[in-house]
C-alpha cells in the first residue's frame, strides 16, 4: 500500500462512485464489522499497491477506535511509520493511546520516553495521563498532571477531565470541587465533560441543589451549550434521588435537545422513562426511535426488551421480541438472553429451553450469559448437578471478549457447601476440575471445603498435602487436624 504523505482534505462522500467503493475504511469493512474480518482485510491492503491519503488513514484510525477494533488500528498506525508518514503530535497522542490498549502501561511509556523531546506536547503527556487514568493509576496520574503543570504545557479542560474521572472511579468525588476551581483560576474553561462530571461528584454526596446550582451555572456561562447528555446525567441523577417528577421534566428537555436524532439519545430516554415506571412514555420514545430508524438496530430492540422485563411488562416484551425476530438480520444471542433470563426468573424453565434452541436453530449459540442465567435457575431450585454442567459450559465458551469466564466466589461457595453436605467427594473432585480451566489458583477456602468433604464422606487421598504444596496454600488448624484423617497413605 502506497501511503501519500500529503492530500487534499476531501469527503470520501465527494468522491466518484469508483472511489468511494475503493475507500480504505469500506474495504476494512466489507466482510462486517468483527476484528477477525476487519484483521484479514487490512492485511490484505497493506500487501496491495493502492495510493492511500494520509488523511484517509486518519478518518479510518477514527472509525476503528470508535468500533473499539484496537488492534487493527494499531496495526495500521504502525503502517504509517514504517512506509514513511509524517506523523504529527495528534498521531503520535494515538498511537501511545492504542499501544495501552492492546498491550499495556509499561510499553506507552516505552513509547512515550522514546518521542522525540518536540513531540512530548500537551497531546502526548495527555494521552499518557489518560491511560494512567482509564486504569485507575492514581499516584502515576497526580504525579504526571504535576509534571504538566510545572512545565506550562497548554492545559486544556481534557486532562482535567480525565482526572476528575478517575476520582470519581475510585471513590473520592470529594476531589472534584477543588479541580473545577483550580480550572476556573487557571482560566482553564469548562467543557460540558466537565460539568457532567462535577454535577456527578455532588449527586454521589447527595447534594441535589448543587447539582441544581452546576445546571444554572452552566447555562448562565453561554459559552458550553448543554447537550442531551447533560439532561441525561441531570434525569438520571434525578431518578437514582427517587425524584422521578423533577426526572420526567429533565427528561422532556432532553428530548428537544436531540435535534440531529441521535439514536443512543432515544435509548437514554426509553431507559430512565423506564427507571421512572412510566410504560406509556417508554412506549412512545419506542415508536418515536422507530421512525427515525426504521432499520432498528438489534441493540435498540435489546434496550426495549429490557426495560419491558424490569416493569414487568412480559406480554409487551414477548411481542417486541417476536417483532425484533421477524426483522433481524442477524440473529444476536443477547437480545434472546434477556427473555430467556425473564422467562427463568418468572419459573418458566421450559419456555427458556425452547427460546435458547430456538435461537440455537437461527444460528446464535449460547454464550456464557445464556448458561449463567440457567445456572442461577438451578442453584435456586437445588438442581445442583445441572448447576455443575452450566458451569462447565460456560467455562468452555468463554467471555465475548475472548476472555475466560469463571463462575463468581458465592457460586463456588455454595456449590462445595452443597458437595460437603452430601457427603459427596467425587461431585466435589469434578467440579474443582472444571474450575481449575478458568482461574489460575483455586484458593484456600475451596481446599478447606474439599478437606471437610473428605472427611465427613471418611474418604482418604494421600496426595492432599501435595495438592497443597503445588497450589502453595496453607490451610487453617481446623483443617490441618482434619489433614491428618485424611491424608493418610
Amino acid at each position: 500500500m502506497a501511503l501519500q504523505q500529503f492530500g487534499r482534505t476531501k469527503s470520501v462522500t465527494k468522491r466518484s462512485t469508483k472511489y468511494v467503493e475503493q475507500a480504505l475504511y469500506l474495504r476494512l469493512f466489507k466482510d462486517g464489522g468483527s476484528e477477525v474480518s476487519v484483521r484479514q482485510q487490512l492485511n490484505e491492503v497493506l500487501k496491495s499497491r493502492k495510493r492511500v491519503y494520509k488523511w484517509e488513514v486518519g478518518d479510518t484510525l477514527k472509525k476503528l477506535r470508535e468500533r473499539k477494533l484496537y488492534y487493527p488500528a494499531l496495526k495500521l498506525s504502525e503502517a504509517m511509520d514504517r512506509r514513511g508518514m509524517n506523523k504529527t503530535v495528534s498521531d503520535q497522542a494515538i498511537h501511545l493511546d492504542l499501544i495501552a490498549k492492546t498491550r499495556d502501561i509499561p510499553a506507552a511509556e516505552n513509547y512515550f520516553i522514546d518521542l522525540p523531546e518536540a513531540a512530548k506536547t500537551h497531546h502526548s503527556y495527555g494521552a499518557l495521563l489518560n491511560c494512567y487514568c482509564k486504569e485507575l493509576m492514581t499516584e502515576k496520574a497526580e504525579a504526571l498532571m504535576e509534571k504538566m503543570k510545572a512545565l506550562n504545557l497548554s492545559l486544556t479542560s481534557m486532562p482535567y477531565n480525565s482526572l476528575m474521572t478517575l476520582y470519581s472511579k475510585t471513590g473520592h468525588p470529594e476531589k472534584i470541587p477543588a479541580i473545577i476551581q483550580e480550572m476556573k483560576a487557571g482560566s482553564v474553561m469548562l467543557d460540558s465533560c466537565s460539568y457532567n462530571v462535577w454535577m456527578r461528584a455532588l449527586a454521589a454526596v447527595n447534594d441535589i441543589s448543587g447539582v441544581e446550582r452546576v445546571i444554572d451555572e452552566m447555562k448562565r456561562d453561554g459559552r458550553v451549550s448543554s447537550d442531551w447528555t447533560t439532561y441525561s446525567n441531570l434525569a438520571s441523577i434525578y431518578v437514582e434521588a427517587g425524584m422521578f417528577e423533577k426526572a420526567e421534566k429533565t427528561l422532556n428537555e432532553l428530548e428537544k435537545k436531540n435535534a440531529r436524532r441521535d439514536l443512543l439519545a432515544y435509548q437514554f430516554l426509553i431507559t430512565l422513562y423506564g427507571k421512572t415506571g412510566n410504560l406509556r412514555e417508554v412506549y412512545r420514545v419506542w415508536r418515536s426511535l422507530r421512525l427515525a430508524f426504521p432499520k432498528t438496530a438489534n441493540i435498540s430492540y435489546l434496550n426495549m426488551i429490557q426495560v419491558l422485563v424490569n416493569l414487568n411488562d412480559l406480554p409487551g416484551a414477548e411481542k417486541c421480541f417476536r417483532e425484533w425476530e421477524s426483522r433481524c438480520s442477524t440473529y444476536d444471542i443477547r437480545v434472546a438472553n434477556v427473555l430467556i433470563g425473564a422467562y427463568a426468573k418468572e419459573g418458566m424453565l421450559e419456555k427458556a429451553k425452547e427460546l435458547k434452541e430456538q435461537a440455537r436453530r437461527r444460528g446464535a449459540k449460547p454464550n456464557a450469559k445464556t448458561w449463567e442465567i440457567f445456572l442461577d435457575y438451578y442453584l435456586e431450585t437445588g438442581e445442583y448437578q445441572l448447576a455443575v454442567d452450566c458451569v462447565a459450559n460456560a467455562t468452555s465458551i468463554g467471555r465475548g471478549d475472548g476472555g475466560k469466564w469463571s463462575p463468581s466466589r458465592k457460586i463456588v461457595k455454595t456449590l462445595m457447601e452443597h458437595f460437603e453436605h452430601e457427603k459427596d467427594v467425587d461431585g466435589a473432585e469434578g467440579f474443582l476440575e472444571i474450575l481449575k480451566k478458568s482461574v489460575d489458583s483455586l484458593g484456600v477456602e475451596v481446599f478447606e471445603s474439599l478437606i471437610r468433604t473428605y472427611a465427613v464422606a471418611g474418604r482418604t487421598t494421600p496426595s492432599m498435602r501435595a495438592r497443597l504444596k503445588m497450589e502453595k496454600l496453607e490451610v487453617g488448624e481446623a483443617s490441618k487436624k482434619l489433614l491428618e484423617g485424611v491424608c493418610v497413605e
